[in-house]
């Protein structure tokens, strides 16, 4: 384990403070794969981290929190999608447990805002366009996750990226504005918040990190990567973004409608987390991971993060200032 080079005076920000962590960094939720203890590790670092129970038993969810509850006393999450048949299930485990932040997405989160409510806990939710982020304001969240189109895992069918869905959504939102998608290190992270984000979400960067749970050769796919190495599939009905490999390039030749109902009937089958190889396993992935390099511990990448993100803003900074009036 590296030794600690986190900055300790951390970043306040809406999002921090309502959250209760020191930095406003959110380990992006992926099913089967922000486990307990990588949600505990991204805590430890001053983050929140998620605990996706997607695809998770009642028995297993529990599980994965006493894990995490195990290795930190940091705030932790639980990322709920609400079309789930277990989705309130889950709430009330999380409740159960001790979990004092709801992430729902997937749907309208207005049907579990009053439990949410009744047991004083926040809650935020993932969007990806205006009229659901408007939905989920008005239902009572605490802030949004707004998810642009190059992101990893399943987006939105509306097509329109970070850079320009961030401040369109601060623009007509007065609740906080959490950035996803394209966010791998600390260019992305200062962006975030020149867009007026609050906070950031981070997944694809940390699918490559020493803790992650992936097969090796998901990381190695994932370092490996340019802009060009993702792809969609199951565009009308849930669209994911994923890796292109053998399978996923197969899937994505059909026409159309045939690739939605593979995906819609055998998707969960395919994921890398239920088995398959390089070539055989489907893979979420954001466009990003062109600029992520080798895997380093999670510690490590915040450490980056962190100081780096100082830096870019000093370069902003100089840059602006060499900016004469006559320039202007």
């Amino acid at each position: 384990m590296p030794t600690s080079k986190i900055d300790e005076t951390g970043w306040y920000t809406r999002v921090s403070g309502i959250l209760g962590t020191r930095f406003p960094i959110i380990l992006g939720p992926m099913r089967l794969i922000t486990m307990g203890a990588m949600a505990a590790e991204v805590s430890n670092c001053g983050g929140l981290g998620v605990i996706a129970s997607s695809g998770l038993s009642a028995d297993s969810l529990r599980a994965e929190i006493k894990t995490a509850l195990e290795y930190t006393n940091c705030p932790l999450a639980v990322n709920i999608p609400v079309y789930r048949p277990n989705a309130l299930e889950s709430l009330e485990i999380a409740i159960e447990m001790g979990i004092k932040t709801i992430y729902t997405s997937a749907g309208n989160p207005a049907n579990m805002i009053k439990r949410i409510r009744e047991a004083g806990l926040t809650v935020i939710h993932k969007v990806s366009n205006e009229k659901t982020a408007l939905k989920a304001e008005s239902a009572g969240v605490d802030a949004v996750v707004a998810m642009g189109f190059e992101a990893g895992g399943h987006v939105g069918r509306e097509k329109i990226t970070t850079m320009c869905l961030i401040p369109r959504l601060v623009d007509i939102l007065s609740i906080p504005v959490i950035a996803a998608g394209g966010i791998a290190d600390a260019r992305g992270v200062v962006a975030a918040f020149a867009l007026g984000a609050a906070g950031v979400e981070i997944g694809t960067r940390f699918v490559a990190s020493t803790e992650c749970p992936v097969p090796d050769f998901f990381k190695a796919g994932v370092q490996s990567a340019d802009s060009e190495a993702t792809l969609l599939l199951g565009k009308d009905e849930m669209p994911i973004r994923v890796l292109k490999n053998h399978v996923t390039m197969k899937v994505s030749g059909m026409l159309d409608n045939e690739a939605d109902s593979v995906m819609a009937k055998s998707g969960d089958a395919s994921y890398v987390q239920s088995g398959g190889n390089k070539d055989t396993a489907v893979m979420p992935c954001g466009q990003i991971a062109g600029v992520v390099g080798k895997s380093i511990y999670i510690r490590e990448i915040f450490s980056e993060i962190i100081h780096e993100s100082r830096i870019v803003s000093h370069k902003i900074k100089e840059v602006l200032l060499s900016v004469n009036e006559e320039e202007i």
